[in-house]
């Protein structure tokens, strides 16, 4: 079975939605739940801006979260210094414009591949396990392998964005030979971006994914029902892939 890794900036957006002025909804407290409910991870992005999640957030977390913490980050010498004092389990270097809602595609490894393969050095000499986040492409895939990360997380914005019943399932048919891909040159193959209770149903059967990020969705849920009984029902889901 597939492991659930939860993505709790959502819960710090929302507490920064009065510009900072309150100290509510608690992202830790959150992240707490999701464990309770059988999270194998909690993610959180650091980013340059700190538009939602902050240092604090993710040192509280580094010292309370008993499955594993993955920090999600730009390879900024910044970042790299973060990571490298807080040490969380993962790092995924994802890439980072501070003008985007959301992180809107995976890393250029071909065009960046000298300085990301001196941040997977860097992180790994420390003791850190590395996933790059890119899109699913055969030559980015390579590179990952090239370079010496741990592991990929496929981005799946794309299929989970598609309009069109061909175009989804084109976007998935790269997700399908991405995984495999990368399965066979032993990287371990997470997924992740845009996944929710209705997109997660089309995985069923491709084993090769490792572990599914998602948080959009979860929290969103949440505030309906609940942290615990969304992270259990994103589980049941992932349990009959």
């Amino acid at each position: 079975m597939a492991q659930l890794a939860v993505n709790v900036d959502h819960v710090a957006t929302l507490r920064q939605a009065r510009g900072g002025s309150t100290n509510y909804p608690e992202p830790v407290a959150a992240a707490v739940a999701a464990e309770t409910a059988g999270a194998d991870g909690i993610v959180v992005h650091l980013r340059e801006d700190r538009r939602h999640i902050n240092e604090r957030d993710v040192r509280l977390l580094r010292k309370i979260v008993l499955s594993k913490l993955i920090l999600e980050m730009g390879a900024t010498s910044e970042m790299l210094g973060i990571a490298l004092d807080i040490k969380p389990d993962c790092v995924t270097l994802v890439p980072e414009k501070r003008e985007e809602l959301t992180t809107e595609g995976g890393l250029d490894l071909i065009t960046h591949e000298n300085h990301i393969r001196e941040a997977v050095s860097t992180l790994k000499n420390s003791g850190i396990a590395v996933c790059i986040f890119i899109d699913p492409d055969l030559d980015q895939i390579k590179v990952a392998h090239k370079i010496d990360a741990d592991m990929i997380e496929i981005h799946t914005g794309a299929f989970c964005d598609a309009i069109t019943d061909i175009q989804r399932q084109k976007e998935f048919d790269r997700i399908i030979n991405s995984a495999k891909i990368g399965s066979k040159l032993k990287l371990e193959v997470n997924a992740g971006h845009g996944i929710c209770y209705n997109s997660i149903k089309a995985f069923a059967g491709l084993n090769e994914i490792n572990e599914f990020s998602i948080g959009h969705s979860i929290i969103s849920r949440a505030l309906l029902t609940g942290m615990e009984q969304a992270v259990r029902d994103m589980k049941e889901l992932i349990f009959r892939l």
